[in-house]
């Protein structure tokens, strides 16, 4: 996505739920680097991603974005392993039964790291010295025992020969991109594989609510995700509140353009339906 959230929050910590759409063509740009990848077919059309703030203070904005998702991506960081929001976070999707894939984050801290911008990590992998490979594994092994400590097998995502019972763990880099071509074809596979027979689609519409907040030129604003049915322009909706129900009328939809954070400040679009 190559945006930078965080810079405009204020302590340079994110405090908002975001949301982002990746069109199939976008997410196969990077996805089919995988090798053998482009011969897979794919049969979803995008995958929205929800993101939640990873500060320990929100947690219940992270299980908000929890009770939303069908499939979870749980960032770790290599060097400094399971925080106490990381362990919170998975007990909160081990009590939904949410599957879920592990982000190993920051390899490019490793000593002596050399980054393929990018790259599937076979790929980077093997182009790293002796002493940079036994770090890696050094922490790994580290981070898979803490892993243990709270009842969740866990595997490299290469390494991985039951998915279905064993979390696959799949090393990245954030600030190089390394990873995150394994990272997209795992979360769609496994998307295809798990989720595709629960799909349901009804003409009632039905949403959830990510926040609301006050828009500068726009007023008051609903981020929302539409499950079902088709909202548009002028129809009557009803918000459910601590105080009640609220009832009240779209004026206007709008959609962040695909590939664009909605939380980052741009034009959106227009939607009349």
């Amino acid at each position: 996505r190559k945006t930078n959230v965080q810079e405009g929050e204020a302590g340079g910590i994110t405090q908002q739920i975001g949301a982002t759409f990746f069109p199939m063509e976008n997410i196969r740009t990077l996805s089919d680097k995988v090798p053998g990848a482009e011969k897979e077919e794919h049969r979803i059309p995008g995958m929205l991603v929800i993101d939640t703030p990873g500060h320990e203070s929100f947690s219940n904005l992270r299980s908000r974005g929890a009770s939303l998702c069908d499939i979870c991506v749980l960032v770790i960081d290599l060097m400094h392993g399971l925080e106490p929001q990381t362990i919170e976070s998975m007990h909160l999707l081990k009590r939904r039964k949410c599957p879920f894939i592990v982000a190993l984050n920051k390899v490019d801290r490793l000593y002596g790291w050399e980054s393929t911008p990018d790259a599937p990590f076979s790929e980077t992998f093997k182009n790293q010295k002796r002493d940079t490979v036994s770090e890696f594994e050094a922490r790994w092994a580290d981070v898979k025992t803490q892993i243990a400590e709270q009842g969740l097998n866990a595997e490299l995502h290469f390494r991985n020969k039951d998915p279905r019972k064993v979390v696959s763990v799949v090393p990245t880099s954030a600030l190089t991109g390394e990873g995150v071509p394994d990272l997209l074809l795992l979360a769609v596979r496994l998307t295809q594989k798990l989720l595709s027979s629960r799909l349901q689609l009804s003409s009632v519409p039905a949403a959830s609510i990510l926040e609301v907040k006050v828009v500068e030129g726009l007023g008051t604003t609903i981020d929302l995700v539409l499950t079902d049915g088709i909202i548009k322009e002028g129809d009557t909706i009803v918000v459910c509140t601590f105080n009640g129900p609220v009832v009240t009328v779209v004026r206007t939809l709008l959609t962040p353009h695909p590939m664009k954070e909605i939380r980052v400040k741009g034009e959106f679009v227009h939607h009349k339906v």
